[in-house]
């Protein structure tokens, strides 16, 4: 598999000297670096002054919560709608369309501190980011101006519908079809699965195969629409009770005949799965500073009962084993953190991230998990009781390394770019 890779993206005439995929390297990171004119690590008023207000809404409405809705699994709408009112639901929708516009950076450094209280609902708050980015990024202006302004006017959730029973990771092998009626507009027909928020939407954005030759390009055999949830044929299933993320609510959707008017194909048709990918590139740093929230929560967990702890007749805090996997926490952490900011920074200025972005998303999602496990391992025997925070972590952890792209497709995205940029 590696060894294909390596001959798809760099045939044997290609192939550069190890001194010359260096400087490759070397020359990119300086480019990089003066590409931005200079380097700065501060935030601005805008982005303090949010922090202060997030970090104040974690602490009084998801942290005191966060247990009653991982244990019902209900969907924690009273949060929702408190979330929406102070612009925490709108602040990536552009100005113009009644959202704040703010810079996806800003929203990745909120997204983080939501996850710190809870990834389920900040999963529940923060999801329409997924469904929305096509629109954001393809839509056209009267498509943007209804659905984004639905979002702005009232706190409703949407759906990013792309995932089907036989085709996760593989997004080309979806099966859900969409055929052109007599009238020009389209008839879809498939299901999908593990489609986060599901149960409430007011609207999916759906990705389906409209070119049924198996043999078609992927990147002109699909394409995506906005299908309002209360369209004739579309059915909901029942709500999957999974691992973690409890109260984040995801189903199975089914559409039968489902008509959808050709004014709600986003962007040319066939070009769906292309439009999909770029979304992603908006997405996943979100989905990192997530990863991030939750690993800081883990290892402020972890601290705080390493020094009420005492074995041996001292505080566990004490002992170089605890402090060694403390100081792995703390490293993987912070090294995550500058990364879902490089990939965002580098999609606010226009540039591509695609790189970055799966960087961020993978390395994030791996750390969450080893953050979270170290965090049950300093608790002992108390970390793998339900009473105590950690356990929970651990459950919400895992899903980092699954949804958005895989840890594993992460890498192989990795490994395509580093050999395209090393090829010049």
């Amino acid at each position: 598999m590696a060894m294909n890779l390596v001959r798809n993206v760099w045939p044997t005439n290609l192939i550069k000297s190890s001194s010359a995929i260096i400087n490759t390297s070397v020359n990119r990171f300086f480019s990089d670096i003066q590409s931005t004119s200079k380097i700065c690590f501060e935030l601005n008023d805008e982005q303090t002054s949010m922090i202060e207000m997030v970090e104040k809404f974690t602490r009084e409405e998801i942290i005191p919560n966060a247990n009653k809705y991982d244990k019902s699994g209900e969907f924690p709408w009273d949060i929702v709608k408190k979330a929406h009112k102070l612009g925490l639901m709108t602040h990536g929708i552009p100005v113009e369309y009644g959202g704040l516009g703010q810079s996806l950076l800003t929203h990745c450094i909120v997204g983080e501190k939501l996850a710190y209280g809870c990834t389920g609902i900040s999963s529940a708050v923060g999801n329409n980011i997924l469904p929305q980015a096509p629109i954001i990024l393809f839509g056209n202006d009267e498509q943007k101006k209804e659905y984004l302004g639905r979002c702005v006017a009232e706190p409703i959730v949407c759906a990013y519908a792309v995932t089907e029973p036989g085709a996760g990771s593989d997004v080309a092998a979806i099966q859900t079809q969409s055929v052109k009626n007599a009238d020009g507009d389209w008839v879809i027909n498939g299901q999908k699965m593990w489609i986060t928020n599901s149960g409430h939407a007011n609207w999916f954005f759906v990705l389906t195969r409209s070119n049924p030759d198996p043999k078609a390009k992927a990147s002109e055999a699909f394409t995506g629409f906005i299908v309002d949830a209360d369209t004739p044929g579309l059915t909901v299933g029942r709500k999957e009770w999974n691992m973690g993320q409890r109260c984040s609510d995801t189903r199975g959707v089914t559409f039968e005949n489902v008509v959808v008017p050709k004014k709600n194909l986003v962007g040319a048709e066939g070009k769906g799965f292309l439009l999909a990918m770029k979304a992603f590139d908006l997405t996943r740093p979100p989905v990192a500073c997530a990863a991030v929230g939750l690993a800081q929560r883990a290892l402020d967990e972890a601290t705080q009962y390493s020094l009420q702890r005492s074995s041996f007749g001292k505080p566990i805090a004490r002992h170089q084993a605890i402090q060694f996997m403390l100081s792995d926490m703390i490293m993987g952490i912070n090294t995550s953190r500058l990364a879902y900011m490089r990939a965002a920074y580098e999609f606010d200025q226009g540039r591509p991230n695609t790189y970055l972005a799966s960087i961020a998303k993978c390395l994030a999602g791996d750390v969450a998990n080893q953050c979270a496990t170290d965090a049950v391992q300093i608790f002992g025997g108390a970390g793998f009781n339900s009473e105590y925070p950690v356990e929970k972590l651990m459950r919400d952890a895992k899903i980092f390394q699954i949804y958005e792209g895989t840890a594993q497709i992460q890498r192989m995205i990795i490994a395509r770019e580093h050999f395209r940029q090393a090829m010049g």
